[in-house]
């Protein structure tokens, strides 16, 4: 068992990791939200007909409107504005910055009402992990970077930070399906709603030439859908079930990295020192800040897992 634990760990670890240079890949010819919108729709109708099909009872009403909420949080100013933003940023560099999700989470928790307040420990770890930002978007006389990153995509990263952020915090009270899975098809699914009414209307539509899109493209959409999506999540569900939680939720800090690598390897990306050390300080904030909380419930760290995918 153990050593099919590990398996599938690493598994996660390069699938999840790697759905940043897949969205780098799938908007070279695709609009980025209709890429997205395109996915989750695709994925969002596998998993509810599956689960479905398995017996599980289709959302409620109520939940529909709970899961189209947080799937508009999270898959529209989530990760829609991420592959909005990759179309200026690295991809690895994208995933650095969602690696500092957490840091949001303790900001949003703190100022909800009833909220949990983060102790003085959290609050160093907020203060490392920003200066962690600080190097991979400052001004090149303080934080030494050669490469100046687009502000409207760091903007635009910043706040799929917040919007996941968000997302997760409301999910902790939301009525959802009690399959995961269901859960995460209808959040995909209304998701996927959104995402293709803002491409409408942003007008990314407009004089692109579907006969234009590539090859490359296409996979790129199709390896999000069956394997960064679809086998994902399946893997992810498999190891809550049969791992320590402790051990599961390393992807979160494993990804950035992961996605850092790939960037490089087939995406040809600069990797500048000051990456790596951005990446070391983000990651390490995160893991303090987690380390000072509370242990979280499985069926929590369930509701919250598309915040890193």
């Amino acid at each position: 068992m153990k050593t099919k634990i590990w398996v599938a760990l690493l598994a996660l670890y390069i699938v999840w990791g790697s759905t940043y240079l897949g969205i780098k890949v799938a908007i070279e010819t695709i609009p980025p939200f209709f890429h997205g919108a395109i996915r989750f729709f695709i994925s969002g109708i596998i998993l509810v007909v599956w689960q479905r099909a398995a017996g599980q009872e289709m959302p409620t009403r109520r939940q529909w409107i709970s899961t189209a909420i947080i799937g508009s949080l999270l898959l529209l100013g989530g990760n829609g504005l991420v592959a909005w933003a990759e179309q200026f940023i690295p991809s690895g560099v994208a995933a650095l910055f969602i690696a500092s999700v957490p840091m949001f989470l303790v900001i949003g928790e703190a100022m909800r009402p009833n909220g949990v307040k983060p102790n003085w420990q959290g609050i160093i770890g907020l203060l490392i992990g920003f200066v962690g930002i600080f190097i991979l978007v400052g001004p090149s006389e303080i934080s030494g970077n050669t490469t100046k990153l687009n502000p409207f995509g760091v903007i635009a990263l910043l706040s799929a930070c917040l919007f996941w952020a968000m997302g997760a915090i409301y999910s902790k009270s939301a009525d959802l399906p009690k399959s995961s899975l269901m859960n995460t098809g209808a959040q995909m699914l209304m998701g996927s709603i959104s995402l293709f009414i803002v491409s409408f209307i942003s007008g990314e539509l407009n004089g692109w030439d579907v006969t234009a899109v590539s090859a490359r493209s296409i996979y790129g959409v199709l390896y999000l859908i069956f394997i960064g999506s679809l086998i994902g999540f399946v893997s992810f569900g498999w190891l809550l079930q049969n791992a320590p939680i402790s051990l599961v939720s390393t992807y979160a800090y494993v990804n950035p990295i992961v996605a850092v690598l790939l960037g490089v390897w087939f995406g040809n990306e600069a990797l500048e020192p000051r990456i790596w050390l951005a990446t070391a300080i983000i990651i390490g904030s995160v893991i303090f800040i987690n380390s000072t909380r509370p242990k979280v419930a499985k069926q929590e760290a369930k509701e919250v897992v598309e915040v890193t995918t």
